[in-house]
């Protein structure tokens, strides 16, 4: 009855090292993915604000009088910045609830 119990033990300890790595492999996934789509953003965000930053900062005489190149670089990389992380936490999060909802581990079937 004690090997029986051991044999137990050690294949949930197996299961539950197996379960693990699984989590990890999917964490690693999940952060790739926001990284990747984070960066996707912040490149979008960057040309669709520097556009108008450069354009007004020669064309409109009050941005011209106030808007010096620090000013503008740190208006463009603020809205890149500000992309990277809202949709990187989005995708982070969505790609953990829909890990989450994907069913229960391999190792429950014991």
């Amino acid at each position: 009855m004690a090997a029986r119990n051991v044999a137990e033990y050690s294949s949930i300890e197996r299961c539950n090292l197996a379960s693990i790595d699984q989590k990890l492999a999917l964490a690693k996934r999940c952060s790739h993915e926001g990284v990747m789509a984070g960066a996707k953003a912040a490149v979008v965000a960057s040309i669709a604000t520097a556009i108008p930053t450069l354009a007004s900062a020669r064309m409109v005489p009050w941005a011209r009088a106030n808007l010096n190149p620090t000013a503008q670089a740190l208006i463009v990389s603020t809205a890149a910045g500000l992309a990277y992380f809202i949709v990187a936490d989005k995708t982070v999060l969505a790609t953990a609830r829909r890990n989450s909802f994907n069913g229960a581990s391999l190792c429950d079937k014991h």
